[in-house]
């Protein structure tokens, strides 16, 4: 049995989640050409990929890369219903795209902010043209906004890869999936929700159904056919279940 974390002690946690927590410290340490620490820029744009490479989440940040990322990696959001929408296990590359440019005193906070809102446009235009969905599990809208040349990219997986053979089984990720929809479900019939939760809901389902009928067409034939002949009903087993009954 894998030892309970102590009070205090940070230290003592599962050689798993040690790894994946190293991992990220790398990704997030990470320098460009020019020996800047990426996740230190205060301006950028960032995108998530799933262990099929799939985008899933699109952001923007005017705080810092590497504190925005790191809210989303430790489920920290401030907004309670966020939580429920993207789930960390899912994240296996981030993406980022500093805009060093930003920090300059030239710009003024609007001119700031209407680049960011632009790149995040030009980066989420991207990643859905990739998307198998073509949707991403964004809850609001990114507006729509004139192109914007987007800067070098720098990605690196925060999954490491003995971990992520493990991580990858299509079982265990459908398990984690369904969870995650039935907790937006839940959010959405206790509360005014906003039509983009509904919209990320209904991607998250259409996720869950991949992983389910892709795992199902890896069987093929090798099981038998159920009981009920090819049209997949259930045998009537009223008549037997009574006369065990008496």
């Amino acid at each position: 049995m894998a030892p309970r974390n102590r009070p205090g002690n940070k230290g003592d946690v599962p050689d798993e989640v040690a790894a994946i927590r190293a991992a990220i410290k790398d990704c997030l340490n990470q320098q460009d050409g020019q020996g800047r620490v990426i996740c230190n820029a205060k301006y950028g744009v960032y995108c998530f990929y799933d262990y099929d490479n799939e985008p899933i989440y699109v952001g923007q940040t005017s705080e810092s890369l590497r504190q925005r990322i790191g809210r989303h990696l430790t489920n920290q959001r401030t907004d309670a219903v966020a939580m429920n929408v993207l789930d960390p296990f899912e994240v296996r590359v981030i993406e980022m795209y500093p805009l060093w440019e930003l920090a300059d005193s030239a710009y003024s906070k609007d001119e700031r902010q209407s680049i960011l809102n632009r790149a995040e446009y030009a980066l989420y235009q991207k990643v859905v043209e990739q998307s198998r969905y073509h949707a991403v599990l964004n809850e609001a809208d990114v507006p729509q906004t004139e192109h914007y040349p987007l800067p070098i990219t720098y990605s690196r997986s925060i999954i490491p890869d003995a971990i992520y053979e493990l991580r990858k089984h299509p079982d265990i990720r459908m398990a984690r999936r369904a969870m995650t929809v039935a907790n937006l479900a839940r959010v959405i019939s206790e509360r005014d929700v906003s039509v983009g939760l509904r919209r990320t809901l209904l991607t998250q389902v259409r996720r869950l159904e991949h992983l389910a009928r892709t795992r199902l067409e890896e069987f093929g034939e090798s099981y038998p056919q159920e009981a009920g002949g090819e049209t997949g009903e259930a045998p009537d087993t009223s008549e037997t279940l009574v006369d065990d009954i008496e």
